[in-house]
């Protein structure tokens, strides 16, 4: 079973939300206790990230059999909304066993194979030198002189047990696996319930492209961007992310 947190009443409707690349489930906290009024939210640790177990592979169907394990043991089905990596993981969950899910949202992604790898965050972490780390700032510190930007060295360094002295992130396993997080898999089936693509207005991730494989899957898909938000659109506009699942998901 994955990692998990949970927020709000246990019989009130269901909100799995699933993270993206090198994030975990923490990094929704702030979102999942605001609508923890109105439904039962569950953020969950991917494997090979957070507390959740690290595998020796990292495929989408992997990780949507990891979500669809976690379904059955809360009970199904759920609203599912995932990010990124989060959201093709999301994706192959709801063409695989659209039993287990009622509505989905896929933020800022499309299920198609993308070309800009993430791998060179991935050789920034291990550049971290971990013995002379005593706070985040430190490695803060480390990963800037390293070229990251500031907004994605608070994002990385979520993730970093300092006391420990050690990422909670499968670095070695991502890197192996990263042709495959950057693919999608080939699946014949189609998800027909309510599916929203919600994007950020300065993103590149979904393009009108990519429509027709969108609607071949997702047949019923609508399509919604944030303004003045970028990939990380739950994170530049979180008010207006959160408004838009209470409206999607029908829970005020």
């Amino acid at each position: 079973m994955l990692n998990s947190y949970e927020f709000g009443a246990k019989d009130a409707p269901k909100i799995l939300i699933v993270h993206g690349l090198y994030g975990s489930g923490r990094n929704w906290g702030a979102i999942a206790k605001r609508l923890s009024d109105v439904a039962h939210v569950i953020t969950v640790d991917q494997r090979n990230h957070g507390y959740s177990d690290w595998k020796p592979t990292h495929t989408y169907a992997d990780m949507a059999g990891d979500l669809a394990e976690m379904i059955e043991q809360i009970g199904g089905p759920v609203h599912v909304v995932g990010h990124s990596m989060g959201g093709k993981a999301a994706m192959v969950l709801a063409l695989e066993n659209p039993q287990l899910v009622e509505r989905l949202v896929v933020g800022d992604i499309a299920p198609v194979a993308y070309t800009h790898s993430q791998i060179q965050f991935i050789t920034a972490m291990r550049g971290v030198d971990l013995t002379q780390i005593t706070r985040r700032s430190d490695a803060e510190k480390q990963l800037a002189e390293l070229g990251v930007e500031p907004a994605l060295q608070s994002f990385f360094t979520q993730s970093l047990d300092h006391n420990a002295k050690r990422w909670r992130l499968n670095l070695d396993v991502l890197a192996e696996e990263m042709d495959k997080i950057l693919s999608f898999p080939q699946i014949a089936g189609q998800f027909d319930k309510p599916t929203l693509f919600l994007t950020g207005a300065d993103s590149d991730y979904v393009t009108p492209e990519h429509r027709p494989i969108i609607k071949k899957l997702f047949p019923t898909a609508r399509f919604a961007k944030l303004p003045a938000a970028g990939h990380w659109l739950h994170a530049d506009k979180p008010r207006e992310f959160e408004a838009a699942l209470r409206a999607f998901f029908k829970l005020d």
